[in-house]
């Protein structure tokens, strides 16, 4: 593992007030990634100009090709925004209204005859998520999903509430929208991509992806272990599809939002249809505030990619991300980012880990279980590091912030140790687990 390089610290307050906006940011990606806790891309638009666009880390560590500003990257659930600009597309072509049933396209899912295209942009279906409500997802994660697979598995599946009547964020309902783009257009959702966005504003490395081919500049995705990137399998392309598939840069994701959110894709009121927000979730937008700022856009997680961009129409100022090495909040790199940008007091973070002995690790080693979590977890103490390990999921290591409080700050989880028995938190979610 790469000693931790605090000199980036040590230089003079002055000396860093001298540096550019550009500079600082720059460093503060060349801090993360030179502690591990970072590797991706970053640009920022500004008035239609590209003025910061820089990539850090490698975008497949064993070869050691290394990532540059064109390297392709999956975006997860930004493609969510591609989705819903081509249903607003069809919308203005008078192909398709907000109101249609989805009984029109799949009478067989429960709730279709109530269940309209509008609904399923906001999320207010009641269609369980085939990622994360489906205890089987492990079965078909990996291989080919073809359509009919799919939408029997939506079939199948008991409705969460009644249409509109609530909203609960669904990766199925997105899906069904690429399909119904197809069935609309009797063209594939890649054709429809090409032509409707990518070859109307000029995107060069924006593609729906069969497989991650490093030959063509893409990239993987890797976790840290505590000593080595370590890369993450890859989900095949048609299980995610419309609702997380995508591949892009950041200078594309970038100029998309721009586009859009200058109406250069779709009409005036269409656009505002977008924006206009249901439980904080617009069509396929959400709102991003910073300090007094509103961006509009999306961020996105699949296998070990985390991506964030954003764009205000007020200053016309835009950013993108996207990670493919996770080992920090990207929430935290974006507020580090913006805060350099605008000139708000920002302090680069610390990496210093609470010293505990090994002894007192070691009390920690063992296997937990929660009668409210699915999953045991299996904490162990490897090169003087404590680990944790889910069932079935990769290891991940834990960094301590006193003697009985580590975190995995990239995924936002906390752990509390006491006798025989462990608190686990992860954003609005807690559980007690005991020790077997």
């Amino acid at each position: 593992m790469k000693k931790l390089l605090f000199l980036l610290l040590l230089s003079t307050s002055f000396a860093f007030s001298q540096q550019t906006k550009f500079q600082k940011i720059d460093s503060l990606l060349t801090f993360l990634n030179t502690n591990n806790k970072f590797m991706g891309e970053l640009s920022i638009i500004e008035k239609g100009k590209m003025v910061f666009s820089k990539a850090y880390g490698f975008a497949d560590v064993e070869s050691g090709k290394k990532l540059d500003a064109n390297t392709k990257l999956k975006i997860g659930s930004i493609t969510k925004t591609f989705t819903a600009t081509m249903i607003m597309q069809l919308v203005d072509e008078k192909k398709l209204t907000l109101e249609t049933k989805l009984s029109k396209f799949y009478p067989k899912i429960p709730n279709a005859d109530k269940i309209t295209i509008h609904h399923l942009l906001h999320h207010r279906t009641g269609i369980p998520d085939f990622l994360n409500d489906d205890p089987t997802v492990g079965e078909f994660i990996y291989v080919e999903n073809k359509k009919e697979d799919l939408v029997k598995r939506i079939e199948n599946y008991t409705s969460a509430f009644e249409p509109n009547s609530q909203h609960k964020y669904s990766n199925s309902n997105y899906n069904l929208l690429g399909y119904i783009i197809e069935d609309i257009t009797k063209k594939s959702f890649s054709e429809n991509l090409n032509t409707r966005i990518v070859k109307k504003i000029g995107l060069k490395n924006t593609l729906f992806p069969t497989k991650i081919d490093i030959s063509k500049n893409e990239g993987n995705s890797y976790f840290f272990d505590g000593k080595n990137w370590t890369k993450v399998p890859e989900w095949h392309s048609s299980l995610s599809f419309a609702a997380g598939a995508m591949v892009s840069t950041t200078d594309d994701l970038n100029l998309f939002l721009e586009a859009l959110l200058e109406g250069k894709l779709t009409s005036k009121s269409s656009l505002e249809q977008m924006k206009s927000m249901e439980n904080y979730y617009g069509k396929g937008l959400i709102i991003a505030p910073f300090e007094d700022r509103k961006f509009y856009g999306h961020t996105g997680g699949i296998e070990n990619f985390r991506a964030a961009a954003g764009y205000n129409p007020e200053d016309k100022t835009g950013f993108a991300i996207i990670v493919n090495g996770d080992n920090y909040s990207r929430n935290d790199i974006m507020i580090g980012v913006l805060s350099l940008f605008y000139g708000s007091d920002y302090s680069f973070p610390e990496f210093k880990q609470f010293e505990v002995s090994k002894a007192i690790l070691e009390q920690y080693s063992g296997t937990y279980k929660s009668a409210a979590f699915p999953m045991k977890i299996k904490v162990f103490v490897e090169n003087g590091n404590l680990l944790a390990q889910a069932t079935g999921q990769s290891s991940f290591q834990l960094t301590a912030k006193s003697e009985t409080e580590f975190v995995f700050e990239a995924a936002m989880i906390q752990l509390k140790f006491g006798e025989n028995k462990m608190n686990f938190k992860q954003g609005t979610m807690e559980f007690e687990f005991v020790k077997e």
